[in-house]
């Protein structure tokens, strides 16, 4: 049965650098396209953890070397970077498709998010963004008075504010291209945070979560499906004890208790069981089947769709 569906692509879909991304993206391309060639309508939202804080310290060192070059806000970080891994992405998805024989058209809409200003994250900056580090090199980073975090236990980065997702600016451009028969590549990063100021949406200094921002769209297009792909088949409570259990399914209430008992890991898990509590938990348009959300591996996609795997999340 054809489905509107939104995925939303972590860091193992992309890589950490650029030789990795177009890798990466090959793979990825293909799992996509198989979810084409099944008839559904896909959206496409991927993250840029690694690309932004590269994007960033590049220019910083740019700028300390010739004061000429200019310190980018991160609002412009985050729209190259939705620049270069749209490029990759939707040049690797045309390969894919021309070889199949399929003349789906594919593009990236440059995407911006509105978050509200008051917004307490900004007060604590908790999205890990750039390549991993030592601790003693976080320590000389945390007395400039920079951010940085322990990521999962994976080291340590640089950490952004990560603002709850309000609107996505682009989101009727996304709905016109579904209608034509078109790929959207949509959001990237978790999108260009903005907020109106003075009538206008100016940038803001953030790093939004892809996917609650993926949810957010998936909301917004009334997707009937959100699937947030990670390094993990299924979702697992108790991960790494002895009484670990990998989860087919979900409720809502049920993700929410376990979110209450701490039962995923705030850099890594926690996050995407919260967006697809959020996407699963809100009201479907009149008539429209209950919405649902699956957590599974890029490979297993086709298979999540089918019901044969990954963690699904519904009310």
């Amino acid at each position: 049965m054809k489905k509107r569906i939104v995925i939303a692509l972590g860091g193992n879909a992309l890589g950490e650098n650029l030789k990795e991304q177009m890798t990466a993206a090959q793979g990825t391309a293909k799992a996509i396209v198989d979810l084409v060639e099944a008839g559904h309508e896909i959206v496409i939202v991927h993250g840029n953890g690694p690309q932004v804080g590269m994007i960033e310290t590049a220019f910083e060192t740019a700028a300390r070397a010739d004061p000429h070059f200019p310190v980018l806000p991160m609002s412009v970080c985050v729209a190259l970077s939705q620049g270069y891994i749209g490029y990759d992405l939707q040049n690797t998805l045309r390969r894919e498709l021309d070889f199949r024989r399929i003349s789906t058209p594919v593009a990236t809409i440059i995407t911006q998010v509105e978050v509200d200003p008051a917004d307490p994250a900004f007060l604590n900056p908790s999205k890990p963004i750039g390549g991993f580090m030592t601790e003693a090199e976080a320590e000389i980073l945390k007395a400039k008075g920079i951010p940085v975090m322990e990521d999962a236990g994976r080291g340590w980065r640089r950490a952004a504010a990560s603002p709850r997702p309000v609107n996505i600016i682009e989101a009727e451009t996304i709905t016109a291209m579904l209608a034509a028969g078109q790929i959207p590549i949509a959001a990237g990063g978790g999108g260009i945070p903005v907020a109106m100021q003075d009538d206008q949406y100016r940038g803001k200094s953030a790093v939004i979560d892809k996917d609650f921002s993926a949810a957010k769209l998936a909301e917004l297009i009334n997707a009937d499906m959100l699937i947030i792909l990670t390094a993990v088949e299924k979702v697992a409570i108790n991960f790494g004890k002895p009484d670990q259990k990998w989860l087919d399914a979900m409720t809502v209430e049920e993700a929410k208790k376990y979110i209450a008992e701490n039962q995923f890991a705030k850099g890594s898990m926690l996050p995407k069981v919260q967006a697809a509590v959020s996407f699963a938990g809100a009201a479907a348009a009149p008539q429209a089947a209950p919405r649902t959300a699956l957590i599974t591996l890029l490979q297993k996609a086709k298979d999540g769709i089918e019901g044969k795997t990954g963690t699904i999340i519904r009310n």
